[in-house]
């Protein structure tokens, strides 16, 4: 850690147990670690000068949590309104010395700011700070190399926007087509003209693979800065309008929505067939399908799945259930079992990330954690304490917890998928149509009349809709 000068600031040592507690100026450190400063200081130790830069965990938590705070824009200028101010001397030649020195590290602080943060840079006062920067950067001959470093760390900056912009328009497409609704999927399911996943996928460990595929895709595109961004301060010029204008949370929740999708399509398979056997079988696919999940390490897909095997309207069908061996299903549900806060769950989880960090493959290396989980974590962890102490200071020790989280995801989110890609059934998986709740409801109740005058009821009225 860098601390401040002793004779710049109050220096204060206190004993705290085994441990000691350090205050240097608006810094105070815990056993060498930094726990609570205030923000002016915090974007201080931020700034990188002639002999000095910060470590990069504190970049990274510094960067991924002062949202809550300040807006990105706002942190990006007075940063470098610093690190050029703190070169100046008042002779001009000494100042252009000065920069030179630290010209190098302003331009690794923003790499790190631009390929750990690349979305931050959608908005386009973002990319003109960055635009000056890089002018300023090129008036001495002397920097050239910082120069070309700015250049092709924003060529790389602007792939990347490019990419997401094209990922996003993907799923935008998607969605349009599997929303496309027929008229009445079991009457187009009845006539034979909907094929259903068997008929695409006959293999479990297959569909698992391509269930993969999407999983790891779409948590690629997820900026860790959305995980804060879900309660971070609102942008008072949020509603400023130019090309870079995005919802700050739109690829987070575009892969909950996924979960909900195949949650949805899963319960959709089992309710279509009007057979009772071929239903039954199609549970049984689901479950082999899940096991499959599990052993790779893709949780989010087995919990989806999971998920839609416990919808009421599948769940209800007792007599396509009687001709299922349910033991594999039932040590499944086990694993993922909310009790205990899913305590289950996070052994296996901790399990397949120790597996990860000693992989001897890629497909080892493979942790898709339960989304829905991790957001809540998270939220919980913001929400259980206090972003700022009663001095005023900003409590760093719930940034670097924040910060932890996080980057236990960024690791997992730059796995690469091992398995051959197979365009039909994944082009299945993402746009073939679902039925929503009530079409869930009316379709259980045609496979297995209703039981009870509650869902007599409940058919009737949804018959009426």
């Amino acid at each position: 850690a860098c601390f401040f000068p002793l004779h710049a600031a109050l220096f204060l040592t206190r004993l705290y147990g085994h441990g000691i507690t350090a205050s240097y100026g608006e810094m105070c450190y815990h056993d060498n670690s930094l726990v609570s400063a205030s923000l002016e200081a915090l974007i201080q130790h931020l700034v990188p000068t002639v002999d000095y830069y910060p470590d990069r965990s504190y970049v990274f938590t510094f960067l991924l949590s002062s949202r809550l705070f300040l807006h990105p824009y706002e942190l990006m200028t007075r940063v470098c309104h610093l690190c050029v101010e703190q070169q100046r001397s008042g002779d001009a030649l000494l100042d252009k010395i000065r920069f030179r020195e630290v010209a190098p590290k302003l331009v690794q602080l923003l790499t790190e700011w631009t390929e750990t943060f690349p979305y931050d840079f959608r908005d386009e006062r973002m990319m003109r700070c960055l635009k000056d920067m890089t002018h300023h950067v090129a008036r001495g001959d002397e920097v050239r190399y910082s120069w070309r470093a700015m250049q092709q760390m924003t060529q790389r900056l602007i792939k990347r926007l490019s990419a997401l912009g094209q990922y996003e328009e993907a799923v935008a497409a998607l969605n349009a087509v599997a929303m496309e609704r027929p008229a009445s999927l079991k009457s187009k399911q009845a006539s034979g003209q909907r094929s259903d996943v068997l008929s695409v996928c006959d293999d479990p460990f297959i569909l698992a693979q391509q269930l993969t595929h999407i999983e790891l895709d779409r948590l690629s595109f997820i900026g860790p800065e959305e995980f804060i961004q879900t309660f971070a301060m609102k942008d008072p010029l949020e509603n400023h309008k130019g090309f870079f204008r995005k919802r700050k949370t739109s690829n987070l929740e575009a892969y909950v929505n996924w979960f909900n999708r195949l949650s949805y399509l899963v319960a959709t398979e089992i309710c279509m067939p009007v057979k009772k056997k071929h239903r039954a079988r199609i549970i049984e696919f689901f479950i082999d399908v899940a096991q499959e999940c599990f052993n790779i390490g893709n949780f989010n897909s087995l919990m989806a799945i999971i998920t839609g095997m416990n919808m009421s309207p599948v769940s209800r069908l007792k007599k396509t259930w009687s001709k299922v061996n349910t033991d594999k299903f039932e040590i499944l549900e086990h694993q993922m079992d909310p009790s205990s806060n899913f305590s289950n769950y996070r052994t296996a989880l901790r399990g397949a990330t120790q597996r990860s960090e000693t992989a001897h493959s890629s497909q080892e290396k493979i942790v898709i954690p339960f989304f829905s989980l991790l957001i809540k974590d998270i939220y919980f962890l913001n929400e259980g304490c206090a972003s700022r102490l009663a001095n005023g200071h900003i409590n760093f020790e719930k940034l670097w917890e924040l910060a932890k989280q996080v980057s236990e995801f960024l690791v997992w989110r730059q796995v690469i998928c091992p398995f051959d890609r197979d365009r039909r059934i994944l082009q299945y998986l993402v746009t073939t149509p679902v039925f929503s709740e009530d079409e869930l409801h009316l379709a259980s109740y045609e496979s297995e009349g209703p039981e009870n005058n509650m869902e007599k009821d409940s058919r009737r009225s949804l018959r009426w809709v």
